[in-house]
């Protein structure tokens, strides 16, 4: 029995263009929504860069951390 193989992806640069995870799952995603409504849903890019945000949090928590150790109650 032969082997499953899936489809070569094309590079950018051979005369197609390259394929997005992040666009292809917005499409996929907000295509049962009125096209006049789908400017109100966040896009999987934006969710995803609010994800960055979290870094800053930690920035922030390990500059309270050693004041948080004093006050047993705030851990």
């Amino acid at each position: 029995m032969p082997t499953a193989g899936a489809a070569p992806i094309p590079l950018a640069g051979e005369g197609s263009e390259a394929i997005s995870p992040t666009a292809t799952l917005d499409s996929v995603s907000t295509m049962a929504i009125p096209a006049d409504q789908r400017g109100e849903l966040p896009t999987t890019a934006g969710q995803l860069s609010g994800l960055d945000r979290l870094n800053e949090l930690h920035q922030l928590t390990d500059l309270v951390a050693p004041v948080t150790n004093v006050v047993p109650s705030v851990q």
